[in-house]
């Protein structure tokens, strides 16, 4: 019988020694939630919690039908080429991936309006929170990661949650060196924190259309803020 003082015994830092001593790098996989549970010594509950921890920190990011993998990189489809998503971004430019985004973010919104969870909704909030306590912009960029992912898990509808990670596995290969950030974080005017709000006020209120409404805005106004034009 497992020793119920293991699970209170920090998780968290646990599962970070076990990436670290594991040696996994970025993009590394690692292994399924039940050989952790038993090589970590945790419950599959107390797991689930450091995961989630770890992926509002950024370390980890989850890829449903593929698993969970270390932060700064991508899956690898094999030792010897890289995933077709990274092979599809080298042929996209940042401009051509946001209106792939337009075009299929605001559908998932709709469906989250009509769909979302108590837990999803809450998850929303927490990112939103965290987006906006950003000290640096790359703490920003992952709890708004973070915020559109919560919303196509609000969907409950694995293919278009598929469709998204999918979508978002090419937005983090595109290459972006032409975007540049003359701050160290956004400001606490920064537009996206009212528009992020919009979004999950129109899906907590399950309203379809004004939640692919505010997601359609959102997007164009990153659009202009990146490139001047949608």
């Amino acid at each position: 019988m497992r020793d119920q003082t293991t699970d209170v015994l920090n998780p968290v830092a646990r599962l970070r020694e076990f990436i670290k001593e594991g040696g996994f790098a970025g993009g590394g996989r690692l292994p399924p939630e039940r050989h952790l549970s038993d090589q970590l010594g945790l419950s599959r509950a107390t797991l689930r919690k450091a995961l989630d921890a770890l992926e509002r920190d950024g370390v980890i990011w989850r890829h449903v039908g593929k698993g969970t993998f270390v932060a700064d990189g991508a899956p690898q489809a094999g030792a010897d080429q890289p995933s077709p998503m990274v092979d599809l971004a080298r042929q996209l430019t940042p401009f051509r991936m946001m209106r792939a985004r337009m075009a299929i973010e605001p559908a998932i919104a709709r469906e989250a309006a009509v769909n979302a969870s108590a837990e999803a909704l809450q998850k929303m909030r927490r990112a939103i929170e965290g987006a906006k306590n950003a000290s640096t912009w790359k703490e920003y960029e992952i709890q708004d990661d973070l915020f559109h992912r919560s919303i196509a898990e609000a969907s409950d509808n694995l293919l278009l949650l598929t469709l998204f990670d999918q979508l978002n596995e090419v937005r983090r290969a595109v290459a972006w060196g032409n975007v540049t950030r003359e701050t160290e974080r956004p400001s606490r005017d920064h537009s996206s924190f009212p528009e992020h709000d919009a979004i999950a006020l129109a899906i907590a209120d399950r309203d379809p259309g004004a939640a692919y409404e505010a997601m359609r805005k959102h997007l164009g106004s990153v659009a202009r803020r990146l490139f001047g034009e949608v």
